[in-house]
């Protein structure tokens, strides 16, 4: 019998508890893709918005919350005069219960704006002018709240007609909620004030220098390269620390259940370890022997746990609180990290039991 023999036949023995352990192991690796899968999405979701509408720099308020806070509307004309800028516009976003959506990403985009121009008109059109009472809905959005062009649409106490669908060519576009924003204005309580002033350069522009003169200008308010925002913005470093330390403690469960199963397997097969150390094995092949094992449950709770996390971003990606919102992110990169820091998980959880296993005397075994 070779050494992968030992190993499988030593997993092999209890198969019910390996399987519960590995099941354990696959829970924690679902949880860490689903939770990470869904930040890294919305991150993703941010920049392809911006590459699309073509935003050079952004400025907002981030202090002291997640959304950015609301200021007057005017500092959009006093950015317009800097050197190097060449279009820049206000823009007011909240995320609203919208009907029966319970959360969609609406704007008030300023009328004639350049981030009106990404959008893509399906059916309907834009609205005439900044007064008229209308929407338009990105496709997505159009078939969470099952609107079509001419029905009515509530935001907050307003009411509005959808005369638009359009695809904005990236998942927030898609699944946003569009009007005036005057009219937005108006209707969140947010009167002549945005929380956003989108900006365009000339090329060759020193962007950074013209972002520390924005807030030179405007202390309070931060401006920030487009393709910094994901980088530098507190929310979504606030939601990566969430998701991944939230994951931590479905890991924290799976290495203490490996570490038992371990521990039970060594106490039961004392016999078995005593007859392999009386017929020569080093003591550090059967630390190798334990560790190896630990670390194949590990890497095929990694398995299950990828696969488990896949079908769990699948079924997220479809309910109202995702689908508009953000696309689940799910690649190799995060695949093949899940599946190390599975096997991780089962060779910490088997140093202890490997370290018990080779401190065990072959007389003593043998009489176990």
């Amino acid at each position: 019998m070779n050494f992968l023999q030992v190993i499988f036949r030593g997993l092999w023995r209890r198969p019910v508890r390996t399987g519960l352990t590995v099941l354990g192991i696959a829970i924690g690796i679902a949880a860490v893709v689903a939770l990470v899968g869904m930040a890294s999405g919305y991150e993703k979701s941010v920049v392809n918005q911006l590459d699309t509408i073509g935003i050079d720099v952004v400025v907002s308020n981030m202090q002291g919350g997640i959304m950015p806070k609301a200021f007057e509307e005017t500092v959009r004309d006093s950015i317009a005069s800097l050197p190097g800028v060449t279009a820049a516009n206000a823009t007011l976003m909240q995320m609203l219960s919208v009907e029966d959506a319970p959360m969609m990403v609406v704007y008030g985009r300023e009328w004639g704006s350049f981030t009106w121009e990404g959008l893509k008109v399906l059916d309907g059109r834009l609205p005439q002018n900044a007064e008229e009472p209308a929407v338009v809905l990105g496709k997505l959005a159009a078939e969470v709240l099952g609107k079509k062009v001419g029905d009515p649409l509530q935001i907050e106490a307003a009411d509005f007609t959808v005369v638009g669908i359009v695809d904005g060519s990236s998942v927030l576009e898609n699944g946003a909620v569009n009007l005036a924003l005057p009219r937005f204005q108006e209707a969140s309580g947010y009167e002549e004030r945005a929380n956003f002033v989108n900006i365009r350069v000339e090329d060759g522009t020193d962007v950074e220098a013209l972002c520390t003169a924005i807030e030179a200008q405007h202390p309070g308010l931060r401006a920030v390269a487009s393709g910094e925002v994901v980088g530098t913005s507190q929310g979504f470093q606030m939601a990566r620390a969430m998701s991944w330390s939230t994951s931590l403690l479905a890991i924290i469960v799976g290495v203490l259940g490996v570490m038992n199963t371990m521990l039970m397997s060594v106490f039961e097969r004392k016999h078995e370890i005593g007859v392999l150390l009386a017929l020569g094995w080093q003591r550090a092949r059967i630390m190798a022997l334990i560790l190896c094992e630990s670390a194949a449950m590990g890497l095929l709770g990694g398995i299950v746990g990828v696969l488990l996390g896949a079908g769990v971003l699948a079924v997220l990606e479809t309910t109202p609180y995702v689908r508009g919102f953000l696309e689940p992110d799910l690649g190799w990169s995060l695949a093949v990290r899940a599946v190390v820091i599975a096997m991780l998980v089962g060779v910490v959880s088997g140093l202890y039991p490997a370290w018990r296993s080779s401190r065990l005397s072959p007389s003593l075994a043998l009489q176990g």
